[in-house]
C-alpha cells in the first residue's frame, strides 16, 4: 500500500486533527481541527512533514507517488467548492503556506492567489464582476511568487509600484484603479523576465509545484535556521505545506482581513485583542503597508461578523484551553477562519493567563505550570526604561552600538572605566556604568557598584555576563563597535566611520540589556513591580495583581517540584534577595569575592606578599574579623537554612595589581622593594591559571588559609547559636581531584572547628564536602565520598575540563560548532548531558554507593537553566543552586521537570 502523504480537510471530509501536529504541522492540524468543530474554514489539503524529511534526504526530490496524490486532492477540492483549477471562466485559486509542528511565525514562505494567469484573471473578473479586484489579486500573486519562488527581491517590485503611484499622484495602493493595476501587471512580468531570464509561469500546475518547492526549501532559509537556534527547535521536525482554497478580503468594502488574540498577549488581560483592515489581504496587516484598525472597530463596521468572530474565538479558547492567536478573512460579509494556534506571549501575560485559566476551571495547576516558559521570567524582575523616553530616544537615532544582551534590564549612568571609579561614584551617590574591554574577578566591586556593565569583548558566558546575571545587572558584552582607551580616559564607538562617537569618562550612556542597544543619552529607569513587592517592600502585595499571581504560581511550583532550589550568594544582601524569591539555602558562597572590598584587599595582598608563616598568619588575622562578620550576616539572612561556603578558589595573582603605579604603592605600603613585589607577581603568574595553583592546592600549600576561613565560619555560627539562632554551615573544598586532597583539608577543618567549639563552649553542626569540577573527582567519587558529606557539581569548570574548552575563549569557535550541529547548544549555557552529564551520573552512582546519605547538588551557571535543571531532576540530584534573580526560574523549572 502506498504511503499517504496528502491529507484533505473540508466540512464533509476531514483527515487528521489537533493531535497530528508532528505529521501535519501546527497549521495543518489546527485547520483540520477547526473544520471538525464546524467552524467555517476554506477547504484544502496538507502535504505532510514526511515529505519534507524525504525532500532533504533525497537531494530536493519527492516520493514518486506524491504528484498523483496532489492531483487527486486538487480534483477533490474542485468538486467541493465548484470551481476548476486553471479554468478560464470560474478559476479555483489557492494559497500555499508552510506549517511546522512548532509555531515559527513569519519565518517561512507564503504565496496567495495561486492559479492566476493571463487567462484565469479574466475568469476571476467575470465570476466576481469586479475588475479592480481581479487585477489587484493577480499583481499581488506575481509579486509574491516572483519573490518566493523565482528569487526576485521585494524592492524589484516595490519601486515599480511606487513609480506608478507617483505618476498618478497618489500615496496608497487602494487609490490605483483597474487600468493602473493592469499596467502594473505588465511591468511586473517584464521585470521578472529581465531579472530571471524566464517568463512568468502561466501553467497553474507548474505554479503549484514551484510554490510547494519553495515552501519546503524555506525550512532551511537563514531566518528559519536562526529562529530554530534561538528557540531550540529541532531541524529534524520539518515543515508541512498547506494548500487551501482562497477567500478574499480585497474584493471591496464588505471584505477584510485581520489577526487577533483571545487575550492580550502583552498583559494577559482577558480581552479580545487584535487588528484588521478592510478591503485587504493578509500580508497588508502584518507587513505594515497600511495602518490597521483596532479590532474593536470591526463591531462598528460589521457587527454581525464581529459577533460571529467572538463566538469562534471563545469556542477555540475553550476547546484548546489556551490563549489563541487567530487569523480571519471576511469575503462579501461572510467570515472565514484561516488559522488558530497557541498565542506567543510575554512572561507577564503567561503568568496572568495561567492563573486566571485555573480560576476559570479551564486548566489545572499542573497544566498552568507547564504553560509558562521558565526562561522568560528574568524579564519580570529586570529594571526597565520608561516607555515614552525609550521611544523618543529611538526616534532621535541615539542608538550608537549594539552588542550581545547578556543580562536583561535597563541601566543609565556615567561612564566609569575602572572598578575603583565605579565604587567612588557610588560613594558620591552618582550612578555609573562600568565600561571595560573585558572584566575580571578584580572588577567585582565595580560591577557591584555600577548600574550596568558594558564590555567590548566576551560572549554570553564570559565573566562579565555570568557575574552580571548573578547580580541581576543589565549587561551588554561583545560590543565590537566599542574601543576603550584607559590612558586618555575615553571610549569611542564606530571609530573611523561617519557614525563615530567619542565620549569621556563621566559622560552619560544607557544600556538596554533586553536588546543589546547602547544609547548616547541618560534614560530614566524604574524597578520591576516584583522587586518593589518582594525585595524593597515599597509596594504592598495587595496593590499588585502581578505579584499576587506570581506568588500563586511559585506556590504551585514548590508543591509539584522535587528539587530544592538554593542560591549562589556572597553577601547578606544577595542572600536576603534570594530568600525573598524563595531560595531554600545557599549552595555556593564564594569567599574570594569578599576579599576584593577596599577594606580587605590590603590585608589579602599583605598575606600574599608575606615570606614567612608568621607574616602570613599576621595578615590572615586581619582578615578574620571581616570574614566572620560576612558569614554572620549571611547566616542571619539564611537562618534555619543550609549555607555552603566555598573556601578560597582563585589563584593568588588575581588579588594583586597590574598597573605600575599600583605596584609601587603596594611596595611602599608594606615596606617591600618594588623589585620584590614585581618578582612576587611574576612568580605567581601561570601559563594556565585555571589548572594551576588554586582551590584546595592553596589550602594544602598554605593550611593557615583554610584554618582562618574555617575559624571565621565556625566562630560566626557559634556566636549566632548562642543568640538562639539556627545555623547550618557546609564547608566546601574546591577543585578536589584526589581523595587525599580532601582528607588533608578535612583534617585542618575538623581540628580548627574543634578548637573553636571548645573556646566558645558551643557545638556547631557543620558538614564537609567538595565541589566536583575535576573529571578525576567524578570517576573516583566512590573514594571521595568516604571523606565527604556532600558533593556540589561545579558545572562551569567541569565543562571546561571535560570538553577542553576555555569558557571565555570558546566564544570564538563555539557558534560554528552549534551551526554545524556538533553541539546542539552552548555547553556553558545548557548542560552537555551526553558528555559532562555522563560524568555527573558516574559520580552520583559511585558517591551514593559509598555513602547512601550523601547530599548532591549543582552550583554552576547551569543551576538556573531550565533544560539543565530537567537533567538534574532526572539523575536524582537533591538541589540546584543559582543566582538570586534566577531562583524563580529554577523553582518553576524544577516543577516542570517533574511534570
Amino acid at each position: 500500500m502506498a504511503t499517504k502523504y496528502v491529507y484533505f480537510f473540508s466540512a464533509k471530509k476531514t483527515e487528521g486533527g489537533a493531535g497530528d501536529k508532528k505529521l501535519l504541522g501546527g497549521k495543518g492540524a489546527n485547520l483540520a481541527e477547526m473544520t471538525s468543530l464546524g467552524i467555517p474554514v476554506p477547504p484544502g489539503f496538507t502535504i505532510s512533514t514526511d515529505v519534507c524529511t524525504y525532500y532533504y534526504a533525497h537531494q530536493n526530490s519527492y516520493p514518486s507517488d506524491l504528484q498523483a496524490q496532489i492531483d487527486a486532492s486538487i480534483k477533490e477540492l474542485e468538486t467541493t467548492i465548484g470551481k476548476k483549477f486553471g479554468d478560464k471562466t470560474n478559476p479555483l485559486l489557492v494559497s500555499v503556506r508552510s506549517g511546522a509542528p512548532v509555531s515559527m511565525p513569519g519565518m517561512m514562505d507564503t504565496i496567495l492567489n495561486l492559479g492566476l494567469n493571463d487567462e484565469t484573471v479574466a475568469g476571476l473578473i467575470s465570476s466576481t464582476g469586479n475588475q479592480r479586484f481581479g487585477y489587484d489579486s493577480y499583481r499581488r500573486f506575481i509579486q509574491m511568487y516572483g519573490n518566493v519562488v523565482m528569487g526576485m527581491k521585494h524592492h524589484d517590485f516595490e519601486h515599480i509600484l511606487e513609480g506608478i503611484k507617483k505618476s498618478k499622484g497618489v500615496s496608497e495602493d487602494l487609490a490605483l484603479d483597474a487600468s493602473d493595476l493592469q499596467k502594473l501587471i505588465g511591468e511586473y512580468k517584464g521585470a521578472v523576465k529581465l531579472k530571471t531570464g524566464k517568463d512568468f509561469p502561466q501553467s497553474p500546475k507548474e505554479q503549484l509545484m514551484g510554490a510547494i518547492d519553495a515552501v519546503f526549501a524555506s525550512w532551511m532559509n537563514d531566518r528559519a535556521i536562526t529562529y530554530r537556534k534561538l528557540n531550540n527547535i529541532s531541524e529534524a521536525l520539518g515543515t508541512a505545506v498547506n494548500v487551501q482554497s482562497m477567500v478574499f478580503g480585497n474584493m471591496g468594502d464588505d471584505c477584510g482581513t485581520g489577526v487577533a488574540f483571545t487575550r492580550n498577549p502583552a498583559s494577559g488581560e482577558r480581552k479580545f485583542y487584535g487588528e484588521f483592515l478592510m478591503n485587504a489581504q493578509g500580508e497588508d496587516v502584518v507587513a505594515g503597508i497600511r495602518t490597521p484598525l483596532s479590532i474593536e472597530k470591526l463591531a462598528e463596521i460589521m457587527p454581525d461578523a464581529m459577533k460571529e468572530l467572538l463566538s469562534y474565538a471563545d469556542k477555540l479558547e475553550h476547546h484548546y484551553k489556551d490563549m489563541q492567536d487567530i487569523e480571519f478573512t471576511i469575503e462579501r460579509s461572510k467570515l472565514y477562519m484561516l488559522q488558530t494556534r497557541s498565542g506567543k506571549r510575554t512572561a507577564f501575560a503567561a503568568i496572568r493567563t495561567a492563573v486566571e485559566m485555573v480560576d476559570e476551571k479551564l486548566i489545572d495547576e499542573k497544566i498552568a505550570l507547564k504553560r509558562i516558559d521558565a526562561g522568560t521570567l528574568p524579564s519580570l524582575l529586570a529594571k526597565i526604561f520608561a516607555e515614552k523616553e525609550k521611544k523618543a530616544a529611538l526616534a532621535k537615532g541615539l542608538v550608537i552600538a549594539t552588542g550581545l544582551p547578556a543580562g536583561p534590564g535597563a541601566a543609565s549612568g556615567h561612564i566609569a572605566l575602572t572598578a575603583e571609579k565605579a565604587v567612588e561614584m557610588a560613594a558620591q551617590g552618582i550612578k555609573s556604568l562600568l565600561v571595560r574591554v573585558e572584566t575580571s574577578p578584580e572588577d567585582i566591586s565595580g560591577m557591584h557598584s555600577a548600574e550596568g556593565i558594558l564590555t567590548a569583548r566576551g560572549g554570553m558566558t564570559s565573566h562579565a555576563a555570568v557575574v552580571a546575571r548573578g547580580m541581576n545587572k543589565p549587561c551588554i558584552v561583545g560590543c565590537s563597535a566599542l574601543e576603550v582607551d584607559y590612558k586618555t580616559g575615553t571610549v569611542e564607538f564606530n571609530a573611523g566611520t561617519p557614525k563615530a562617537v567619542k565620549l569621556k569618562e563621566g559622560d552619560n550612556l544607557s544600556l538596554d540589556g533586553f536588546t543589546g542597544q547602547v544609547l548616547n543619552t541618560a534614560l530614566e529607569t524604574i524597578p520591576s513591580e516584583l522587586e518593589q513587592v518582594f525585595v524593597t517592600k515599597t509596594m504592598p502585595k495587595a496593590e499588585s495583581l502581578l505579584a499576587q499571581q506570581y506568588a500563586r504560581v511559585m506556590e504551585w511550583a514548590d508543591k509539584y517540584g522535587r528539587l530544592k532550589v538554593r542560591t549562589n550568594a556572597d553577601t547578606p544582601h544577595d542572600a536576603a534577595v534570594a530568600r525573598s524569591y524563595g531560595a531554600q539555602g545557599i549552595g555556593l558562597c564564594r569567599t574570594e569575592h569578599m576579599f576584593f572590598n577596599e577594606d580587605r584587599i590590603a590585608a589579602m595582598r599583605e598575606m600574599i606578599l608575606s615570606s614567612t608563616l608568621e607574616e602570613r598568619e599576621k595578615a590572615l588575622a586581619k582578615l578574620l574579623p571581616f570574614q566572620r562578620a560576612d558569614f554572620k550576616g549571611i547566616f542571619v539572612a539564611m537562618e534555619g537554612l543550609p549555607v555552603t561556603v566555598r573556601l578560597l578558589d582563585p589563584p593568588l595573582h588575581e588579588f594583586l595589581p597590574h598597573e605600575e603605579a599600583q605596584i609601587d604603592e603596594l611596595a611602599k605600603t608594606f615596606g617591600k622593594t618594588t623589585h620584590y613585589v614585581r618578582k612576587k607577581i611574576d612568580d605567581l603568574k601561570e601559563f594556565n591559571p585555571m589548572l594551576g595553583h588554586r582551590g584546595c592546592r592553596l589550602g594544602i600549600t598554605y593550611p593557615e588559609i583554610t584554618a582562618m576561613q574555617t575559624r571565621a565560619i565556625i566562630e560566626a555560627a557559634a556566636e549566632l547559636i548562642k543568640e538562639g539562632k539556627k545555623v547550618f554551615p557546609e564547608i566546601m573544598v574546591p577543585l578536589v581531584g584526589h581523595v587525599k586532597e580532601l582528607a588533608n583539608q578535612a583534617q585542618v577543618i575538623r581540628a580548627t572547628a574543634a578548637a573553636v567549639e571548645k573556646e566558645q563552649g558551643v557545638k556547631v553542626e557543620y558538614a564537609i564536602g567538595t565541589m566536583i569540577e575535576v573529571p578525576r573527582a567524578a570517576v573516583t567519587a566512590d573514594e571521595i565520598a568516604a571523606e565527604a558529606q556532600f558533593f556540589s557539581f561545579g558545572t562551569n569548570d567541569l565543562t571546561q575540563m571535560t570538553s577542553g574548552f576555555s569558557r571565555d575563549d570558546s566564544e570564538h569557535f563555539l557558534p560554528y560548532y552549534i551551526e554545524k550541529g556538533i553541539y546542539p547548544q552552548n555547553p556553558f549555557q545548557v548542560l552537555d548531558a551526553g558528555g559532562v552529564g555522563k560524568l555527573i551520573e558516574i559520580a552520583i552512582e559511585k558517591g551514593r554507593k559509598t555513602n547512601g546519605k550523601i547530599k548532591l547538588g549543582v552550583c554552576g551557571e547551569h543551576g538556573g537553566d531550565p533544560a539543565s535543571i530537567s537533567f538534574c531532576d532526572k539523575v536524582g540530584l537533591d538541589y540546584v543552586s543559582c543566582s538570586p534573580y534566577r531562583v524563580p526560574i529554577a523553582r518553576l523549572a524544577a516543577a516542570q521537570a517533574r511534570l
